[in-house]
């Protein structure tokens, strides 16, 4: 229990630390939420004026437009710890390394949840979907999950890659491979929330979602200290 205590303690600091810091720019908010309204803008000019086929990519361009703005976003979550080796001042204080990458993850998946505020009442706009609070509300509960199942590899990654180079090819080349089973139930639970549910499928998927969910945030807790001992 004391483990517990020390990772949670250390993960609330960690969270704390990030979205105070993102407060105080929020440069990073806004160049994400812009790319993904491009995205979605431009996604919606390809699939044409014809309100049934926007309705039906719909939900894929949902995906498409947070699965590009949160590698936006993952690979800039280690940004100020890339910055004078701060990474490796990290590995030698005594904090547990659990803690730190469930910090990191936490605060990643807050600031996904934030662009759902914005991205899913413009997909509503540009893809003419009619939507009222009941849709929207399980939209943002599923956005919820895939922020989650995102966030969760797109940290340990974003740590793993965060002293290289190239990390911006790397990044997205390790996290699309992982993320495409979660991103297909993404895919389906949307459009059923979206378009009709006759046969029930939706619980199935979500379920899915949620097992790839706890899968993701366990196993990556776990391998993170490893990836912060490579590196120190």
């Amino acid at each position: 229990m004391n483990i517990v205590r020390r990772v949670a303690a250390t993960a609330i600091l960690i969270a704390q630390k990030d979205l105070r810091l993102e407060w105080r720019n929020r440069a990073r908010l806004f160049s994400v939420a812009l790319f993904g309204l491009v995205v979605l803008l431009l996604l919606s000019l390809a699939f044409g004026p014809n309100s049934d086929d926007l309705q039906r990519a719909a939900p894929g361009s949902l995906v498409v437009a947070l699965l590009f703005s949160s590698i936006l976003s993952l690979s800039e979550s280690f940004r100020l710890e890339r910055e004078d080796s701060a990474l490796e001042g990290l590995a030698l204080v005594p904090i547990e390394p659990m803690g730190l990458f469930y910090g990191k993850f936490l605060a990643n998946t807050l600031f996904l949840l934030l662009l759902a505020g914005i991205l899913i009442p413009v997909t509503v706009v540009l893809f003419v979907v009619e939507a009222d609070a009941r849709v929207l509300l399980q939209l943002t509960g599923f956005w919820a999950l895939a922020a989650v199942g995102l966030a969760a590899p797109g940290t340990l990654y974003a740590a793993m890659t965060s002293r290289l180079r190239s990390q911006d090819v790397l990044l997205p080349l390790l996290l699309f491979p992982l993320e495409v089973p979660a991103l297909i139930a993404l895919v389906k639970s949307f459009g059923f929330i979206l378009t009709g549910d006759p046969m029930e499928q939706l619980v199935s998927w979500t379920k899915l979602l949620i097992a790839f969910d706890l899968i993701y945030v366990a196993l990556c807790g776990v391998l993170f200290p490893f990836i912060l001992d490579e590196g120190s």
